[in-house]
């Protein structure tokens, strides 16, 4: 399966100035976001949760192909079912949440209600981060820089602060799009929100990008 943007840009943004020792993706796809944090930091227990059958399937694949295989673990259930009785709690929870968009309305009924099902309500997922984030830890996402108020707004009504805003364009001259967030329990006071650009033009990246990713491609 294809990996994303997001999930790039989330994996190599999100902080772990923490040292987590113990790290949850939500909604994992793939497991590309467990992997990421697998190869950048030295968590000891990384979890993660996919509740779409072909989806974990790769993704158990693909930890037991990686050399952290030790260290990953992939549950095949919803989030309502994993926090009916957590066990854990996690340093950092990280998650690029299956979302539903009306910029994505097809003409197909069926798929627009497939999607809509299938999106991560967000007051499950902070709900969720707030019963299974530890003291210290860390709550990370990207979402659409339209819901980033929303989002912030849910967060703070459980004590959960932002710590660090990046604002994501694709390019100089395009609206921005997506919001990297990251959250913890105690709350800053002054919090400056960055900007990061993705291309200057097709297929050619800012010196910014290259920074900050160039560790997980093969050819940057």
């Amino acid at each position: 399966m294809k990996i994303g943007t997001d999930s790039v840009l989330l994996g190599a943004w999100c902080p772990i100035d923490n040292n987590p020792f113990s790290v949850l993706d939500i909604g994992a796809g793939t497991g590309i976001l467990s992997l990421m944090l697998a190869q950048r930091s030295n968590a000891e227990q990384i979890d993660s949760l996919e509740i779409d059958e072909e989806a974990f399937e790769q993704c158990v694949e693909n930890f037991e192909s990686s050399p952290w295989s030790d260290r990953l673990f992939c549950f095949h259930a919803g989030l309502d079912e994993f926090v009916d009785e957590p066990e854990d709690e996690y340093d950092l929870i990280i998650s690029n949440p299956p979302f539903y968009s009306e910029n994505y309305k097809t003409d197909d009924y069926q798929r627009d209600l497939a999607r809509f099902q299938d999106a991560l309500p967000f007051e499950e997922l902070v709900e969720a981060a707030d019963l299974l984030l530890s003291e210290n830890g860390i709550f990370a996402v990207i979402i659409p820089f339209k819901e980033e108020e929303k989002f912030i707004g849910l967060c703070s009504q459980l004590e959960l602060f932002p710590v660090k805003v990046t604002r994501v364009k694709g390019s100089h001259t395009t609206p921005i799009v997506r919001s990297l967030l990251a959250f913890k329990r105690y709350e800053l006071s002054v919090l400056t929100a960055d900007e990061l650009v993705i291309e200057t033009s097709r297929h050619q990246y800012t010196d910014e990008y290259i920074e900050l990713t160039k560790e997980f491609y093969l050819k940057m």
